[in-house]
Parts: C-alpha cells; structure tokens; sequence
C-alpha cells in the first residue's frame, strides 16, 4: 500500500484508517492491463486487503480476501501482509459492463451473486477461515458485511443476504 494513516480514540474503542492507495492500484492496472471496471473491482479488493493486513498481530500473519461471483469479473483475490504489502489478481480482466445511473462503474455487477471468503494465516495448525455471501458485490459493503457477520457471528445482521 501506498500510504496509510491510522488513528485510534482515547478509550481505544475504535480506529480509523485512511488509506491513500493510487499508485498501487495504477501499477496492478498496468501489470494486469485491466479496463476501467476491473481496475476499480481490483483496487478495492487491493485496498480493502492490504487494510485488513495491517491489522494483523504478527509479521509472519497473512490474509488472503477471494471475492467469487457469477459476474463477468468471476473472481478477484488479494493477499495481504501486515506491513502493508498487498499483491492480487481479477480472473478476468477485460470484465466490461455499462456504466450505472449516474456514471458509476458497476463493481457489483461485475461480481454478481457469490461469495466472499477471507482467510487468516495466523501460524497455527489450520487456517482461520471465514465465508459470508456477497451483500452487493460493491466491495466497501461486502467487507462491512464480513466483520459485522463473520467476527461478530453472535449479532444479527440489519439487513436481508443474498
């Protein structure tokens, strides 16, 4: 990751990050010649991952995010280490889809109905993983929908999945 900043209230309840990741997302444009709409889709998975990364504990952790869809993009994957290195890959990079109401690219509708699946190389004898289905395939609500489920699978989530 490029830069990134983190902040943490007094208490220690919460913390922000603030990630500034263009030249990362614009060097995997390059490597992986994407279009428009995949480079969007890989850069959010690049930048989600490498934040959930930088939050692990121990420097030989890893972090692996698999968003798969039925969507012309099929799969976006990234791994993520805690000192912010990231690296991943869109299956299918020439994904190309028409724009949303109001110009937006359609990330969601590049991944379409799938899964998300997110996995902790702690060093332990198996790895932590953990699956929820995608909530919109726009990356930020999947990730938002993972914690809130998956790390916190004793609460009930406010909204209907799938």
């Amino acid at each position: 990751m490029n830069n990134v900043i983190t902040g943490i209230d007094r208490s220690g309840s919460y913390r922000v990050y603030l990630a500034v990741t263009t030249q990362m997302v614009e060097e995997a444009r390059k490597i992986h010649d994407t279009t428009p709409l995949a480079t969007a889709g890989l850069g959010r998975v690049l930048t989600g991952a490498g934040l959930m990364g930088i939050d692990m504990k121990n420097p030989q952790d890893k972090l692996t995010v698999i968003f798969k869809g039925d969507g012309p993009a099929k799969q976006i994957l990234a791994t993520a280490h805690q000192d912010g290195r990231v690296k991943g890959y869109i299956a299918e990079p020439e994904c190309d889809l028409p724009l949303r109401p109001g110009g937006k690219l359609d990330v969601g509708g590049s991944l379409g109905i799938g899964d998300l699946t997110v996995i902790k190389d702690l060093g332990l004898k198996e790895p932590y993983v953990g699956t929820i289905a995608l909530v919109s395939g726009e990356i930020a609500e999947d990730l938002t929908a993972y914690y809130y489920i998956s790390e916190q699978s004793s609460r009930t989530p406010p909204y209907p999945l799938g």
